[in-house]
């Protein structure tokens, strides 16, 4: 494959839009063909008529898009950015497959671990759709950001180079950076595992904790992240990189970002369903949480921070004794 001309967009969220638009961006300078897949139909008609994203990307001047809610127009698409929730991948996905040619790269731009199954993204899309190429784009990256055109690098993960530097090729373009590793599940826990820290960075900016808590937290959490990465077969290398700490460390310093932000209504005070119900946009590490607790216990992992997230979560505890027992946990070495 030296030249990508269809790309599709399978979902239309804010990050689905986000990409969809940088990729629109694009084709000032190459001829490129993108269809978008929307869930609503209200969205699709948004982005058909120039009218951008006002359920889930408002604010945003988008050009008119080629959307719709027929999955079946993806079809023919030489490379498809998978942009649906984790927890919502499996089915989108089963419903995509008919139409997917066998060798299509799939880039998998969901950060979660389903429920159902303890699956990363790249299991459900081997179950789902064999005949595809599994990738993994992610990184810090803001919606927000991406759809301004402001300066956003991420990695992009695929076991073949050459694929990998043609992907770069086709979605990169000068404020949007990819960087290639092989390591795809490095990439995926990295993008899963910094969700459930982001709510517990948020917690302690609710509880007004201050912050060097707050960056003890991402330390320590960039820590069990490591640890799971290595555990399931990634490397320590690209947890430390964009993929990793790089999302990190953004995903749990902005307001910005939904499952900080949901943090730190949840250290206000707020409790989870209002919270969640307050919401139109999925908040994927309210639903990594339980998952990841129980990959954790069975890879024998040591992940306490994220641990204490999901027991506040699930009302097994409260913010505030989740809290003291974290502080009150034996001193060790680093």
């Amino acid at each position: 494959m030296t030249e990508i001309t269809r790309i599709g967009v399978l979902g239309a969220g804010a990050w689905g839009t986000a990409l969809a638009a940088s990729l629109y961006a694009k084709q000032e300078h190459q001829t490129l063909d993108v269809p978008v897949w929307a869930l609503e139909e209200d969205v699709a008609a948004a982005l058909r008529n120039g009218d951008g994203n006002p359920l889930f990307l408002s604010g945003f001047d988008l050009p008119s898009m080629q959307a719709s809610t027929d999955i079946a127009d993806l079809a023919g698409a030489e490379a498809i950015l998978a942009v649906v929730p984790a927890q919502f991948a499996r089915a989108s996905f089963t419903t995509l497959a008919p139409h997917v040619t066998a060798g299509t790269p799939i880039l998998l731009c969901a950060k979660g671990i389903e429920q159902s199954t303890l699956s990363l993204m790249t299991d459900v899309l081997a179950e789902t759709i064999p005949q595809a190429v599994p990738a993994v784009l992610s990184g810090p990256s803001f919606a927000a950001d991406v759809a301004r055109g402001l300066p956003t690098a991420v990695t992009l993960a695929c076991e073949d180079e050459q694929l990998g530097k043609t992907l770069m090729s086709s979605i990169g373009q000068p404020a949007f950076r990819p960087y290639w590793t092989d390591d795809l599940i490095g990439a995926e826990i990295g993008g899963a595992v910094k969700n459930v820290l982001a709510i517990a960075c948020g917690t302690v900016e609710g509880l007004q904790l201050g912050k060097s808590a707050h960056a003890a937290l991402i330390a320590r959490g960039f820590a069990e992240m490591t640890r799971l990465g290595v555990a399931m077969g990634g490397r320590a290398e690209t947890l430390a990189g964009l993929c990793g700490l790089g999302d990190l460390v953004l995903t749990c310093s902005s307001p910005q970002s939904r499952n900080m932000s949901f943090g730190l209504a949840l250290g206000q005070g707020q409790k989870v369903e209002d919270i969640l119900a307050s919401r139109n946009a999925v908040t994927e590490g309210v639903a990594t949480a339980p998952a990841l607790h129980t990959l954790a216990q069975k890879k024998g992992v040591e992940m306490p921070i994220c641990e204490a997230v999901n027991a506040v979560l699930s009302g097994q505890t409260t913010v505030s004794d989740a809290m003291t027992a974290l502080l009150s946990r034996p001193y060790r070495g680093e």
